[in-house]
């Protein structure tokens, strides 16, 4: 899985920014934005654009996955969803120090619950997701972000901060990749729609 470039300097840059706060400025220190808010507004930021992607590729599409040998073995659009649904269940519930609802693993391929077919609820068990991560980041603080946690997926994995850092590029990473399938079925995504030209032509 790849990862942003921007989004995980972004977030240990907030992080010393936060730390740095001068106890005895309480007026100043009241004023800076918490790790946690600091986190889940890079959620929010993710989140958006993502729920707005599923939502708008129509529910025959669902399946949909691009051909040829350079796609072999590559997920459908529904399972893209399911994937980043199923890694933010499992990433969270660690962060929050709780079993992972039933039918969510990430062993493996990490495609979610089997009997999630539908885009309706595909796009529930998304939406869930999401709020989940809402709920675990704002357990974050200076204090315990970098206290190891118990029983993490990845040796390197261990502490909140590095959880909650992976979770949200990984979204970003796939979010890239479900704008490929949008555009590849003629649907410019929500969060595209009205924005000026990335390659304007020259001007004369």
């Amino acid at each position: 899985m790849r990862s942003s470039p921007f989004l995980i300097p972004s977030i240990f840059l907030a992080l010393a920014f936060t730390a740095s706060a001068a106890p005895a400025q309480t007026a100043t220190a009241a004023s800076q934005p918490t790790l946690a808010a600091v986190l889940d507004g890079q959620l929010t930021a993710i989140e958006k654009p993502f729920v707005s992607a599923a939502e708008a590729m129509p529910a025959d599409k669902y399946d949909f996955a691009p051909t040829g040998s350079t796609f072999t073995g590559v997920r459908t659009f529904a399972l893209e969803v399911k994937h980043v649904a199923t890694a933010n269940f499992g990433f969270y519930s660690i962060i929050l120090g709780q079993d992972p609802p039933s039918g969510v693993s990430l062993a493996g391929a990490g495609n979610g619950p089997d009997d999630l077919r539908t885009k309706a609820r595909i796009l529930h068990y998304l939406k869930d997701s999401f709020a989940l991560g809402h709920r675990a980041l704002a357990t974050i603080t200076l204090e315990n972000a970098l206290a190891p946690v118990p029983h993490p997926p990845i040796a390197s994995m261990n502490t909140r901060l590095a959880l909650a850092t992976f979770v949200l590029a990984h979204a970003s990473d796939h979010y890239g990749q479900m704008v490929e399938y949008l555009r590849m079925n003629g649907i410019i995504p929500p969060a595209s729609q009205g924005q000026p030209p990335a390659n304007p032509p020259p001007s004369r």
